[in-house]
């Protein structure tokens, strides 16, 4: 591998380190702070990403089997975080969607994650920025690329 290649590595590596212990310690606080689990803040992301989704859908995208995804659903239901309603196409169906608590919720989650970066980006020169906003813009094209 040539010096570049193991630089640039090496950078992107300790990169996503950072990046994600940071992530990961706020996801943490924030279950904390609202006592849900991370399946339930999964799911509401979910349902705030996604829209609308039926039991089975929550279940097949967070790996677990339809009882356990319904028990989590259920908790959120009880909460009102969550709500369920008839699927207009399979009457014997429900579709779940966030309440207008759980939509509060999600957006207060992802406003706290957005005053980190804010402030990181505040740490940076305009011409740091610049090059920064060129490097992501690349990295970011080469990922989609790449094959899962």
């Amino acid at each position: 591998m040539s010096p570049t290649k193991v630089l640039l590595t090496e950078g992107i590596r300790e990169w996503s380190e950072v990046f994600m212990h940071r992530s990961m310690r706020d996801f943490k606080r924030f279950m904390d702070a609202t006592g849900l689990s991370f399946s339930q803040i999964n799911i509401l992301m979910r349902l705030f990403h996604g829209g609308c989704a039926g039991v089975s859908e929550i279940g097949d995208q967070l790996g677990v089997t339809n009882a356990a995804a319904s028990q989590a659903v259920d908790r959120l239901v009880q909460l009102g975080l969550i709500e369920r309603t008839e699927d207009p196409e399979d009457r014997r169906a429900k579709r779940l969607a966030l309440t207008q608590k759980g939509r509060v919720l999600i957006e207060k989650g992802v406003e706290i994650r957005s005053q980190w970066i804010e402030g990181l980006t505040d740490a940076l020169t305009p011409e740091q920025q610049n090059m920064i906003i060129s490097a992501l813009t690349l990295l970011t094209e080469a990922a989609r690329k790449t094959k899962e």
